[in-house]
């Protein structure tokens, strides 16, 4: 009888053995980031965690929401991680009570205003929005306030709000800044400024030299200028605005364990390389900046908040539109 009962207890324990070449844990990840970065994400926590098997989805951050969305509605959420666009839909996520906290040991290496204080999400890479110039051009400017410059007119190009998530949250950012506000905005149409489409259209136009002055995230610039375009990126004096590509947990997540690894995984000191490597400025602030790039202390931040943000996204929308005329 006691070996049966032993034979029975060593089969059940070798039942809940992982398979030799068979991850202990899974993991779901749901990402807006380009395809190889995702790959190269994915293959750098997988050589880290061997035991996490991770299964992931890669679009838009739109297209990603629409399709969780679906899957709430169904009652069935699958991912256990979003590594998404903004903070602006986390955010709103958060509110929403569909994001679990998790507080991370690596979060000390990250100034406040890059992570959720009850710790919902955390970004990870800095894309800021600054000005780009055709070279050609006799002056350069140096602040958000040149690109009204009756000098100026019929010269800027700038993504839509309408079309570009983080034309929208530099919209609620510059708009909530006491110095430049709506007034900017009015003086931006005034000087009849080009909104339409997204950064690559806006980099192109400036590149090619029919619009001389832009508004676009600063990668597209600093890689175009190494790659040999005839372009220079600034980083206005009054500050640049910012998305930040956070994570979070889902509050449905089955494998929370492989969530709070992969989170702070992508926060850590390698993870963060990943970044670099990638040529993005990292979130972490202990680290070096991509070639091409001015010294950390030299890019100032502009004061944003998620939740205004989110709040006025509709409004903010509307009133652009007013300003500008839809696309």
């Amino acid at each position: 009888m006691m070996r049966n009962v032993l034979l029975a207890a060593v089969a059940t324990a070798a039942m809940m053995l992982p398979v030799a070449g068979q991850a202990a844990e899974k993991l779901v990840l749901y990402t807006s980031q380009p395809n190889q970065d995702a790959q190269t994400t994915v293959d750098a926590f997988k050589a880290a965690n061997p035991d996490v098997e991770v299964e992931w989805v890669r679009d838009g951050t739109t297209k990603l929401m629409a399709k969780l969305r679906a899957e709430i509605a169904a009652g069935d959420p699958r991912p256990d991680v979003l590594l998404i666009a903004d903070t602006v839909t986390l955010e709103g996520m958060k509110g929403e009570g569909l994001l679990q906290a998790y507080k991370s040991p690596e979060a000390s290496a990250y100034e406040d205003a890059l992570y959720d204080a009850d710790g919902f999400y955390y970004s990870t890479k800095l894309i800021t929005t600054g000005i780009v110039y055709n070279t050609g051009v006799k002056k350069a400017p140096t602040s958000w306030k040149d690109l009204v410059d009756p000098a100026l007119k019929n010269q800027v190009v700038m993504p839509s709000p309408l079309y570009s998530g983080a034309a929208l949250i530099h919209l609620s950012t510059l708009t909530e800044n006491k110095d430049l506000g709506w007034d900017y905005y009015q003086a931006l149409a005034a000087n009849e400024a080009r909104a339409q489409g997204g950064n690559g259209g806006t980099f192109k136009a400036v590149a090619s030299g029919e619009k001389p002055y832009g508004v676009v995230v600063d990668f597209l610039a600093i890689r175009g200028k190494a790659n040999g375009s005839p372009v220079d990126f600034v980083f206005p004096s009054e500050g640049v605005t910012y998305v930040t590509e956070p994570v979070a947990i889902l509050k449905a997540a089955k494998n929370v364990d492989a969530a709070h690894k992969f989170v702070d995984f992508v926060l850590s000191g390698k993870g963060q390389e990943l970044v670099l490597d990638m040529g993005y400025v990292p979130a972490r602030g202990d680290m070096a900046l991509p070639e091409g790039f001015p010294a950390r202390d030299a890019i100032k931040l502009m004061d944003f908040n998620p939740a205004i943000a989110l709040e006025q996204a509709e409004a903010n929308k509307k009133k652009f539109a007013d300003i500008f005329g839809a696309e």
